[in-house]
């Protein structure tokens, strides 16, 4: 080949290649966020609290994914002190809502000398082995109409939605192998994953029995088995804690890129830890941004935002002019996180719930369909929440992709939160 079409092969080969590299470098992961109220209410005396919402693929109208939101009434005046949960469900990608629905098989149970028993801070998921949406939680304890003194009992509990009835199971709990060191054991705001096999991992916290109420919780994650109808206990990893008042509680896990990521609530400073197989982690270090300054989410939760080309983290923290909201719970951050040196790119952080004067700490994160993850979130509405512009609403923070995610409800892969 005469070494003049030599070189103009070779030219158009680089023009090409060069091409595609632009095209490749100015299409980045972006998102816009479109904020929805999906229901209002305040009365003076409840607010609706802890909104997750689970997808059921292609179970709405035109192929769309029905969406199931449980939450339930949280009466402000007394501390944790929670109903019977409801549901609310769209079939139309939010555009309607039916709901909510209170569940009563979802409610307390007498269980003697004055004591009822109820579930509370579920997270709803998808298990398409079994076709089935599910969902986890925690028990609580009351004793005239108060949390239970310690020592207190808890259970990772669940329940099944039947697709055909839209109701909930009666709830039921995960039977744990040593009642004693698992004494006050929950998966309580957790988000959980279902693996290729079809177990599930689930991040969970607990306590030994004692009396001691100061002793600070352990977090880990416990393999199941799901046959549709019934979850057991196969084993759990490593056993994570601090000393750090209350220790570690409230991990949520995530998939992405080959490895597990997990993000844990701490009274003085959110943790983010990473595994190779989703049980085992390495120690978890504190949340900071990418030039070293601390995070600032303290004592409460944070959630991941998974897509298949970026991970990102919602959250709460001090330093937004939010000193007057309670442990700065407002307004809700999204930002992206680099999963090598596991810190927040303070660059990427946005606001995805504003804040109304209430506290915005007890949400959700849910993938919805390839195009979509969204926030949910009610206005936790203590103090003078109210006189501050907040009206009890429950918010669904659409986070609209840029790209599709392929993490979202593959065949056969792992299912994300």
């Amino acid at each position: 080949m005469p070494y003049s079409v030599m070189f103009r092969v070779w030219l158009l080969l680089f023009l090409v290649a060069s091409s595609l590299g632009r095209v490749a470098a100015v299409e980045p992961l972006t998102f816009d966020i479109k904020l929805d109220t999906v229901y209002q209410q305040w009365d003076g005396d409840f607010c609706w609290f802890h909104p997750r919402a689970g997808a059921i693929p292609g179970a709405g109208k035109d192929g769309a994914p029905a969406v199931v939101m449980t939450t339930q009434k949280w009466f402000v005046k007394v501390s944790d002190y929670f109903s019977t949960l409801s549901d609310l469900r769209t079939d139309d990608l939010g555009a309607t809502w039916e709901g909510p629905t209170e569940r009563p098989v979802l409610g307390w149970r007498d269980i003697g000398g004055g004591i009822t028993e109820g579930i509370c801070d579920f997270t709803p998921g998808w298990h398409a082995p079994t076709g089935k949406l599910l969902a986890f939680g925690h028990t609580v304890r009351y004793e005239n109409e108060r949390l239970m003194a310690e020592p207190r009992a808890r259970s990772t509990s669940y329940s099944v939605y039947d697709l055909q009835t839209r109701e909930w199971t009666p709830w039921q709990t995960v039977e744990m192998p040593d009642p004693e060191k698992f004494f006050s054991a929950g998966s309580g705001c957790g988000q959980w994953i279902t693996e290729t096999d079809g177990t599930l991992l689930v991040p969970f916290y607990f306590k030994k029995r004692s009396k001691d109420a100061r002793q600070p919780a352990t977090t880990t994650v416990m393999r199941c088995r799901f046959d549709g109808e019934k979850v057991a206990y196969v084993e759990h990893g490593n056993e994570m804690t601090t000393e750090v008042p209350r220790g570690f509680g409230e991990p949520s896990i995530t998939f992405m890129g080959g490895r597990y990521y997990m993000t844990i609530r701490n009274d003085v400073k959110g943790h983010v830890a990473v595994s190779d197989d989703g049980l085992h982690y390495e120690s978890p270090r504190p949340w900071c941004f990418d030039d070293g300054e601390e995070l600032g989410s303290y004592n409460t939760q944070q959630h991941w935002a998974t897509h298949s080309e970026g991970l990102f983290l919602v959250y709460t923290r001090r330093g937004a002019n939010n000193d007057h909201i309670i442990r700065n719970r407002a307004p809700l951050f999204i930002a992206q996180v680099d999963p090598e040196r596991l810190c927040v790119l303070r660059a990427t952080e946005r606001v995805a719930v504003p804040e109304r004067g209430a506290m915005l700490g007890n949400f959700g994160v849910a993938t919805i369909n390839a195009d979509e993850t969204w926030i949910t979130v009610g206005e936790g509405m203590h103090g003078d929440a109210a006189a501050r512009g907040a009206n009890g609403s429950v918010f669904a923070a659409r986070i609209r992709w840029s790209k599709p995610n392929a993490l979202a409800f593959p065949e056969g892969g792992r299912r994300i939160p």
